[in-house]
């Protein structure tokens, strides 16, 4: 935990920096915000030097969500110190929808936030979508605390691929990848067009998948300049895909990348789906009358298929970036970008949701259902990527997908409970439990979620962390047997 802060402390001092070379005016508030986190990071490891530094599964459970809601407690200090959001639960909402890279926002007129601010802002993306603990196992062996019990922890997905035995060296490789393309999409964008601040902020969204923009009508805001758009879409696909597979191709293990079931129905499915919209788009919908009014050729083949591929990666790699309010486009399309919702990237990413993975194996194992059907007495099992999978796996991916839509079905009974009309309702449970950002109704794509009500902030939060976490991490702490004694 007094490491984690001291992360978030340090961060906090980077943005205090950006503050002073902007002149923004908040460098004082935004410095006392990392010496405050710093000091009682120091605190807590001092406090704990003696304790003995024994990890076990139930540590790690504990730590991770603890550790994200400490987190996030800490994060939304420059919030509030500089008075851009001045009420806890606001301020809360913010940071956790950041951390977990979710999107969501409730400021109004981002624009006029300090520059200071709005870089911190796009940090706890940042720091989030790697995951703070994987960060973190980096120093933990330092103190002689093992680190797989925190990244099982953080990590529960279907993906055993590691690129080296050591947690530890894991954990350093995927940062390296990970600020390798920061970097990378940082400079393109440069190039392309955008300032430097705006190219930075909007990398470090794009590769968390988190989509926090710097801009009030966030991508659509470069509606005249495609290039960036398609810069951002390659990025947002690039995050959405297990980044073992980019620890492949930086190897030269080319092959391994197009034997892999997940990134070859992740990409056909982006495929087919794009060419779907695209369609619709051009021969039945006015773009103009959804394009945050930016001016534009629009009706044109590229314009259409431009919108349609960026929205469709933004929703399903959960990043949430828009270009276009695709709620207006058209019912058909509304209640298909619904749908993707529910989809998510590929386990090993930094996007959020169901993932492929799963999705694929619930296919798989429906039409084996088919199978056995007919041939009661054949032993039929199922495969991925060529390996007979067990038995506990297929469970764990059934009992998942039930937690899951449960976990949705009843936060949106309680969005309804609090006010919420039937589509606002299901839009931001589906968003905030997918990590997604834009939702349905009152909270689409052109508005923010500063009318949520009090309660329905710490709800969303709740559910934004139990999506971040992928329910098991969260909810087995609310299980009896959990906290029972060996």
């Amino acid at each position: 935990m007094g490491v984690l802060l001291l992360f978030n402390g340090g961060f906090m001092l980077l943005s205090a920096l950006v503050s002073l070379l902007t002149k923004d005016g908040v460098t004082f508030e935004l410095t006392l915000s990392a010496f405050s986190v710093l000091f009682l990071g120091v605190f807590i490891m001092l406090l704990s030097r003696n304790h003995t530094k024994q990890i076990q599964k139930k540590e790690g459970y504990l730590i991770v969500s603890f550790g994200w809601i400490l987190m996030s407690l800490s994060g939304m200090l420059p919030y509030l110190f500089t008075g851009v959001i001045s009420d806890v639960s606001g301020a809360f909402f913010e940071t956790m929808s950041g951390y977990t890279t979710t999107g969501s926002s409730i400021l109004t007129d981002i624009e006029s936030v300090p520059k200071g601010v709005l870089f911190w802002r796009s940090t706890t993306h940042w720091i989030g979508g790697m995951g703070i603990i994987v960060l973190a196992i980096a120093i933990l062996p330092l103190l002689g605390i093992g680190g797989m019990q925190l990244f099982s922890a953080e990590a529960p997905g279907l993906s055993s691929d590691k690129l080296h035995p050591r947690i530890t060296d894991t954990a350093k490789r995927l940062w390296f990848i990970y600020v390798g393309y920061t970097l990378a999409e940082t400079i393109l964008l440069s190039v392309a067009g955008m300032s430097l601040f705006d190219a930075v902020n909007h990398a470090m969204s794009t590769i968390s998948t988190g989509g926090f923009s710097t801009k009030n009508t966030s991508i659509s805001y470069w509606n005249d300049t495609p290039v960036i758009q398609y810069i951002i879409t390659f990025f947002m696909l690039i995050a959405g895909t297990n980044f073992v597979l980019s620890y492949f191709a930086f190897t030269g293990k080319i092959k391994k990348i197009f034997r892999d079931q997940e990134f070859r129905y992740f990409m056909t499915f982006i495929g087919l789906a794009t060419l779907l919209v695209s369609c619709v788009l051009y021969f039945q919908v006015d773009l103009t009358k959804s394009s945050f009014n930016h001016p534009q050729i629009f009706g044109t083949i590229e314009s259409s298929f431009r919108h349609a591929f960026f929205q469709i990666v933004a929703v399903i790699t959960t990043t949430g970036f828009v270009t276009s309010d695709f709620t207006a486009w058209t019912p058909f399309l509304t209640i298909l970008f619904f749908g993707l919702m529910f989809m998510g990237g590929s386990a090993g990413s930094t996007s959020g949701g169901i993932k492929g993975v799963r999705h694929i194996l619930m296919i798989k194992s429906g039409f084996l259902e088919f199978k056995r059907a007919l041939h009661p007495n054949a032993i039929i099992q199922p495969r991925y990527n060529g390996s007979i999978l067990k038995e506990e796996i297929i469970h764990n991916v059934y009992a998942f997908f039930i937690l899951y839509m449960l976990s949705f079905i009843f936060g949106a009974l309680i969005f309804s409970a609090l006010g919420l009309d039937f589509q606002s309702a299901i839009g931001v449970a589906a968003s905030s439990l997918g990590n997604i950002g834009p939702a349905l109704g009152n909270f689409g794509p052109l508005f923010s979620y500063s009318e949520l009500p009090l309660l329905g902030k710490w709800w969303a939060s709740f559910l934004m962390l139990l999506g971040r976490l992928e329910l098991f991490t969260v909810l087995i702490l609310f299980t009896p047997f959990f906290w029972k004694k060996r």
